[in-house]
């Protein structure tokens, strides 16, 4: 079934299509003006569009011209009426597969779209090369569109030229390190030495060494005098990754380089003063850690100065056509493409690695092409090949005593209609046009609730 994004400001005619389109086997949503059919697209990696050229607001050529900056193998087609026939021309310059002009038969929509479909199989390779990403937004390395990533990017841009300490929490595979980066080379201090160290990683024998350095002679084994890695950060910025697995003795001298800015090498009595800016990072719950006694208070408020928390994979899908793209020109010579259902199961994964997973989905996918250039569901992990295809199913357990399946459903609706009246600040049109349902048939259900 292909899934199709059908947009246009008239209702009657938008349904009648619709409806025709469903029997044909199509998969529809519905758009009525072009800020609705972004925020469709955003959600959602749809096989086809189909939007008139004359819309309120936003006019259809630019939400064509959206569509095929996401989505580089979307089949677009424009409907046109008087005097937009020129426009429906340079779209399809622009990457559109063709136009249909108003007052049309149904037929003729049918072999428009039946003729795009064939078109776009038959030249999969070559769609590549209208490829546009017009709406790319990231900062250093890091990539990404939605509103939390806007809202990450400013809040760099915001505190990197401080010399705040800052705190970096997130899952696993989020990009913390990408981020401590990212302020690096925004701040004054991007022309000196970034360094990182995973603390985590360390024993805690040599973690002391590792930080704050030793002079010959401190133990067995220095036969050299060794700088640390704060003095290695002097004037730059030091990253510490996974800084809730310090130990205690080693968060009280790293306390005192906070509010000092200075320290003691091991088996040295001299002070050696520095610069640094250090910016942490961790997946724990620190302030849990601080009630349990396992982590210093006093510490937690020096090192969270300036929290900045990343969102998981699962809440953004609108960045992983992005992120996609820049993994595949990252890891393959050659031009690759994605289809469309591929692109539906990524979008609707909910990745508990995260960043990371996605980049090792995408290098295993692009191992197995061969001669090939796109990526279908067969080429994914095969947690993803068995992912819902865009869809909502949840999976619940079926306890022995079994359950009141009316109540729970009941629940569900009640739930999902709820939820979808918030998002859209209880506008019921669209809250209905999210739950797949009539607005009059909505309207029903609230009164019932």
């Amino acid at each position: 079934m292909a899934h199709l994004l059908l947009v246009d400001d008239e209702e009657s005619l938008r349904s009648v299509v619709a409806e025709r389109l469903t029997e044909e086997g199509f998969v529809i949503t519905q758009a009525s003006d072009g800020e609705a059919a972004l925020k469709a697209l955003e959600k959602f990696a749809f096989d086809v569009i189909v939007s008139d050229l004359r819309l309120p607001g936003m006019d259809g050529r630019q939400v064509i011209d959206a569509a095929l900056a996401r989505y580089p193998n979307i089949v677009a087609i424009a409907v046109t009426g008087y005097g937009t026939v020129k426009d429906a021309v340079e779209l399809i310059k622009a990457g559109a597969a063709d136009f249909i002009a108003k007052p049309f038969q149904f037929d003729e929509l049918m072999h428009v779209l039946t003729n795009a479909l064939e078109q776009k199989r038959l030249k999969s390779e070559n769609a590549y090369l209208h490829q546009q990403l017009d709406e790319r937004f990231g900062l250093g390395s890091m990539i990404g569109k939605s509103a939390s990533m806007r809202a990450l990017f400013q809040l760099i841009e915001t505190v990197a030229p401080t010399t705040a300490t800052i705190m970096i929490t997130g899952e696993t595979g989020t990009g913390k390190e990408m981020v401590a980066r990212a302020i690096h080379q925004t701040s004054p201090r991007q022309r000196e030495r970034f360094v990182a160290i995973n603390v985590s990683a360390i024993p805690e024998t040599l973690l002391d060494a590792e930080l704050f350095g030793h002079v010959r002679g401190a133990f067995t084994g220095a036969v050299a005098m060794r700088q640390g890695r704060l003095e290695q950060a002097d004037k730059g910025t030091l990253f510490l990754d996974e800084v809730g697995t310090m130990p205690m003795p080693l968060q009280m001298k790293l306390l005192r380089v906070l509010q000092e800015r200075e320290f003691e090498r091991i088996g040295d009595t001299r002070t050696v003063r520095v610069d640094v800016r250090i910016v942490a990072a961790t997946n724990a719950d620190l302030s849990r850690m601080v009630k349990e006694g396992s982590f210093r208070e006093d510490l937690y408020y020096r090192l969270n100065v300036i929290h900045v928390q990343l969102a998981p994979l699962r809440e953004r899908p609108e960045d992983i056509p992005l992120l996609v793209r820049r993994f595949i020109e990252k890891l393959s010579k050659e031009p690759v493409t994605v289809s469309q259902e591929a692109m539906r199961r990524l979008m609707s994964f909910t990745w508990p690695g995260n960043v990371r997973q996605l980049e090792n989905a995408i290098e295993r996918a692009l191992a197995l092409l061969g001669s090939r250039r796109q990526i279908e569901v067969t080429d994914l992990p095969p947690d993803l090949q068995s992912a819902v295809d865009g869809s909502v199913r949840p999976t619940l357990d079926l306890p022995e005593q079994g359950i009141n399946l009316p109540a729970l459903v009941s629940q569900i609706e009640h739930d999902m209609i709820a939820r979808a009246l918030a998002r859209t600040e209880n506008n019921k049109g669209a809250a209905a046009r999210l739950l797949g349902l009539k607005r009059t048939t909505l309207v029903e259900k609230l009164k019932r609730f």
